[in-house]
């Protein structure tokens, strides 16, 4: 997944680090193994990453010494290559034509076909991620400039990538062609927060700003401008208007797990509010899997519009039956099954006079592996829940995600191995439903060719080779780590 930020903040006393460190603070919940900035000066570049959360690697020891009006940021969820600090973005290389930093929410398909493109077949890397194999490609690159560079490599590149790109001059965003991963661009107001109105740059003191999602926009008070579309890049100079460039038509399908799950509440896609759309699909789930009870409670935090929804449309009580502790992470996107499960135990309690003696309607996002959802469930019955009926408001998982997801392999998929009753038993709940394809594009109200349903229904926008799924080391076990 990741979050990537890019910023251009012209005579604003070098604060692009800054409010690019703070705009990456929004998007912690799309990666959490890792986070870094990269800034430039009109002539240098450098970059600082760590292992670690953004509030504990980007804090204020490190921002006032990344100096510059241009910046990117990143925060990371691997999906090619090892939880090393190697593999932290942005990305750095400093030439041999060009300098460039990036960093990247996606995953590419042909790997293994990149690396054999290198220049001179080095094969070396001092990452093992896809990104940096990309940045190595675009550095090598005999182009006359970066965005000269992105159109020669970028048709040879298949998979998922939103980018934010660094070099001395500029900042450039890049969505691929499908647009699978999100990326937006705003418009930062003026020092003491007088809006330029849209298309002028007046003093030359407003900026500008890429992110993965509107919410990143929201914390710096940038104004939402548009979707960076599918097969676009848009380059960010200072002092100039943001400059579009086509390299690919584009085939929307956007990961429709972003609208479901992954995505912040508070943002919006595709023209529509998150959390109303979450909302909605809840409602529609009241509708296909009805069930007599007590109370409809979610799973904390990202169950919870889906949840209020269910009531809304049954007429059942909503009430709270699990606190989260708010300093846990995601569970799911932990990068081990170990640290899942035991994130669980950090991440949730019971609210024992809500859940006892009570018939639950308990409304989750999804299931994955199912081994999150089981010990919720224990959870609940140990408290004193009388019955557990779980509601899901997304389709089964059936298939991996190669396009950003670490789900690569399908026997890790509890619906890609056990019948639907096969999953209730295993989780332990009293009932099970999930939700149609159908009913979320109801509740999103648009079509499906808008979007990837690859991991529910197996139908990949973009060819995956066939041995996709062992991939996530491949730059490792071919060579292309260099230590």
């Amino acid at each position: 997944m990741c979050g990537v930020v890019g910023v251009v903040l012209p005579d604003r006393g070098h604060e692009a680090a800054a409010v690019a460190a703070t705009a990456l603070f929004a998007l912690q919940h799309r990666g959490q193994e890792s986070a870094g900035v990269g800034v430039s000066d009109g002539s240098h570049l450098m970059i600082y990453k760590d292992l670690g959360m953004v509030g504990t690697v980007l804090d204020e020891r490190r921002i006032p010494s990344l100096s510059g009006d241009l910046a990117v940021a990143h925060c990371r969820y691997s999906t090619t290559g090892s939880t090393v600090w190697e593999n932290a973005q942005p990305t750095l290389r400093l030439g041999p034509r060009r300098a460039l930093a990036i960093g990247h929410n996606g995953n590419l398909v042909n790997t293994r076909e990149l690396l054999e493109q290198l220049e001179g077949g080095r094969g070396r890397l001092p990452a093992s991620t896809d990104t940096e194999l990309l940045t190595a490609l675009l550095a090598d690159e005999p182009a006359a400039d970066t965005v000269d560079a992105l159109r020669r490599v970028l048709p040879r590149v298949r998979g998922a990538y939103s980018l934010v790109v660094l070099d001395e001059r500029r900042v450039i965003g890049v969505r691929d062609p499908h647009g699978f991963r999100p990326l937006v661009l705003g418009r930062l107001p003026a020092p003491g927060g007088v809006e330029v109105s849209p298309g002028l740059w007046g003093d030359d003191t407003a900026g500008w700003i890429l992110a993965s999602e509107t919410a990143a926009l929201d914390i710096v008070g940038a104004t939402f401008i548009r979707d960076v579309e599918p097969g676009e890049i848009v380059v960010l100079e200072p002092g100039r208007e943001p400059v579009s460039v086509r390299y690919a038509a584009a085939t929307p399908a956007l990961c429709v797990f972003e609208l479901i799950y992954f995505a912040r509440p508070d943002s919006y896609m595709e023209g529509r509010s998150l959390y109303e759309a979450r909302r909605r699909m809840g409602m529609q789930l009241a509708g296909e899997h009805p069930v007599e009870a007590d109370l409809v409670m979610p799973v904390p935090d990202t169950g919870a519009p889906a949840a209020a929804g269910f009531a809304e449309a049954s007429g059942v009580p909503y009430r709270e039956g699990l606190v989260r502790n708010r300093y846990s992470g995601r569970t799911f996107i932990q990068p081990s099954q170990a640290m899942r499960q035991r994130g669980v135990n950090v991440k949730l309690n019971p609210l024992r006079e809500t859940v006892r003696d009570r018939r639950l309607i308990v409304v989750d996002d999804s299931i994955v592996r199912g081994n999150t959802t089981k010990q919720i469930v224990g959870l609940l019955r140990r408290a004193g829940a009388r019955e557990v009926h779980l509601r899901i408001s997304a389709p089964p998982i059936y298939h991996p995600c190669f396009y950003g997801i670490d789900t690569a392999i399908e026997t890790e998929l509890i619906a890609a191995t056990h019948a639907i009753d096969e999953i209730r038993e295993f989780v332990g709940a009293d009932s099970l439903g999930y939700l149609s394809v159908g009913g979320v594009l109801a509740a999103l109200d648009l079509p499906y060719d808008r979007f990837c349903f690859a991991c529910f229904d197996g139908n990949y926008p973009e060819p995956v080779p066939y041995d996709a799924g062992s991939r996530k080391f491949i730059l490792e076990t071919t060579g292309g780590l260099g230590r």
